[in-house]
């Protein structure tokens, strides 16, 4: 079906909850794990019509946040959510309760169990409250970010559109742009400060009520972290730090003096070649069409998966007045069917966010008729190995839509990979200040900031921008808001996606072949139970990092040959 053709209709949450208990009193009253099953099967009907309809609200909505009917819609979700979730937390307790559960660990995958665990852990009626003012405080900020309307050289731009700027080949355009961008979150200072500690405190709150110490620990039960902990990713981030920031630095001082420049700024970062920077030679239209013949050549089953996708209208790529910035892929469960959200803007980011969710994509629809709602996606660091991934899997074809600037874009976007990491690893560490401490105030936040940034990033430098200067760069990261935590991920998946790119140079198809295995698998099994299922090296174990940056490192200089830079 196509995705215009969805009908959306806001279910009534009595009727619901009627239903649900009703099946869920029968699951209970059930002689044997047969009927138990039977009745799991009948509540997952339940549930993904009920998802499905917060996913066909939450896209109309992202799409366009001056639509006023899905801004309702939205406000009833913000509210409503957590009210729904509290009813599957009484499944979930009727399931591990279950005299039969012995027999239903033989039908459903362990990881399964694990995840109804760790949502009985995250979450109790006595949060309902706290969770929804959490939902909005978390709206209202996106809000923020998507009704922007920014004057800049006498017209008027969004975010996305605006930064497209910071490519310009012009520094004071540049200079200009990046200005205007910090001018504009600092406008909204105080209120991004206000937001955000509220959310910093209603989350602790939340986290405090269900027994936890602070809200690093309910963070990680949130993200379903079942086989690594907060002492894992220290150690990781320790590994990033060590390796990856000085090859990073290196890359930053390549670029200096490539570009002629005594310092460079923040706003020089994204302009990478003097002789231009590599982008897609075709419009959006272009670029879908590119994409058709690209995943038809790469497996039969990308071919029928983007073929779906593009004939279904589950492309929502241009960046446009009120649309929320970002990019992002759902899965509308009654119709088996991904969706694609991104803010394409003519540079070459339009490619990578394509392959990006086109990965996430690729995944959901291979693991597709898993039964058990739960286990379709994988934990969050899982999914970001299929889009990663997917990125370096499309490099074959990056000619079709870079032509002469290929080598060009694969030194780019390879090196994005390894100057991204540091920056993925600061996220992660100013979150566990902030919520190890949230006392602090707004401006001992930002201070905490720009002193991660000054260790994890030691080149990041800022010219006439006071915001940022003072520590204020994150309010531009909307996860640090929307999903607390939901950034280390990236990075961990990075290190696995870079080892697929060095299995790929020696052996295409049998890393494709690994990689279809991973997808198919969905979240039937943990972060480190797939990474094991895909043949890739624990990204925790010391070493492992090292090994991939060497890798990485010698196709960086292969790509560097030549007179592409």
């Amino acid at each position: 079906m196509k995705f215009s053709e969805m009908p959306y209709k806001r279910p009534d949450f009595e009727a619901c909850k009627t239903e649900l208990r009703s099946k869920i009193e029968a699951f209970k009253n059930a002689e044997n794990a047969e009927e138990q099953i039977r009745c799991i099967d009948e509540i997952n009907v339940l549930h993904n019509h009920i998802e499905t309809q917060a996913e066909l609200s939450n896209i109309r909505h992202s799409i366009n946040n001056k639509d006023e009917f899905y801004e309702k819609e939205n406000d009833y979700w913000d509210e409503y959510g957590p009210l729904y979730e509290n009813e599957s937390q009484a499944l979930a307790k009727t399931i591990l309760a279950s005299p039969f559960l012995e027999e239903l660990k033989k039908k459903y995958p362990e990881q399964y169990f694990s995840i109804l665990e760790m949502d009985i852990k995250s979450f109790d009626q006595c949060v309902i409250e706290d969770m929804q003012e959490e939902n909005k405080l978390a709206s209202k900020y996106n809000r923020i970010r998507a009704t922007a309307q920014i004057d800049f050289d006498g017209k008027t731009y969004t975010l996305p559109k605006l930064a497209v700027f910071l490519e310009d080949p012009d520094r004071s355009v540049r200079k200009r742009a990046a200005k205007a961008i910090c001018d504009f979150y600092g406008s909204h200072e105080q209120e991004i400060d206000e937001i955000y500690d509220k959310l910093v405190k209603v989350r602790d709150k939340i986290a405090k009520k269900l027994g936890f110490k602070n809200f690093v620990e309910l963070g990680y039960v949130r993200m379903k972290r079942s086989d690594y902990n907060a002492s894992d990713v220290a150690g990781y981030r320790r590994q990033i730090l060590d390796i990856v920031t000085p090859m990073a630095q290196e890359l930053v001082e390549e670029q200096r003096k490539r570009l002629g420049y005594e310092t460079i700024y923040d706003y020089d970062l994204d302009y990478k070649f003097a002789s231009g920077t590599p982008k897609p030679q075709g419009s959006p239209e272009w670029i879908v069409e590119k994409g058709r013949k690209m995943y038809s050549e790469l497996s039969p089953e990308t071919d029928e998966f983007f073929t779906m996708m593009a004939d279904n209208e589950l492309l929502d790529l241009v960046s446009k007045d009120g649309k929320e910035g970002g990019g992002y892929t759902t899965f509308i469960t009654d119709y088996k069917s991904p969706f694609i959200f991104s803010n394409f803007n003519g540079t070459s980011g339009d490619i990578e966010v394509l392959t990006h969710e086109a990965g996430h994509a690729f995944q959901v629809y291979c693991s597709r008729n898993i039964t058990l709602p739960e286990c379709i996606w994988p934990t969050y660091e899982s999914c970001e190995i299929h889009s990663m991934s997917m990125e370096f899997f499309t490099y074959p074809w990056m000619k079709n839509f870079f032509g002469k600037d290929t080598d060009k874009f694969y030194y780019d976007h390879l090196a994005g990979t390894v100057r991204f990491l540091p920056y993925g690893v600061l996220v992660d560490h100013f979150q566990h200040e902030v919520y190890e401490h949230p006392e602090m105030t707004p401006a001992e936040r930002k201070a905490t900031w720009r002193m991660l940034e000054k260790m994890y990033m030691p080149w990041k430098k800022y010219d006439d921008e006071d915001l940022y200067e003072r520590g204020g760069w994150w309010f531009k990261q909307l996860h640090i808001f929307n999903s607390p935590f939901y950034y280390i991920d990236y990075t961990l998946a990075q290190v696995c996606a870079q080892q697929f790119f060095g299995k790929m140079n020696k052996d295409f198809k049998e890393a494709w072949k690994d990689y279809l295995h991973l997808c198919q698998l969905g979240g039937t099994q943990s972060f480190l139970g797939l990474v094991k299922e895909a043949k890739l090296k624990n990204p925790f174990e010391e070493g492992t990092v090292a090994a991939t940056m060497g890798v990485v490192k010698e196709k960086l200089a292969e790509f560097a040959k030549g007179d592409i830079l």
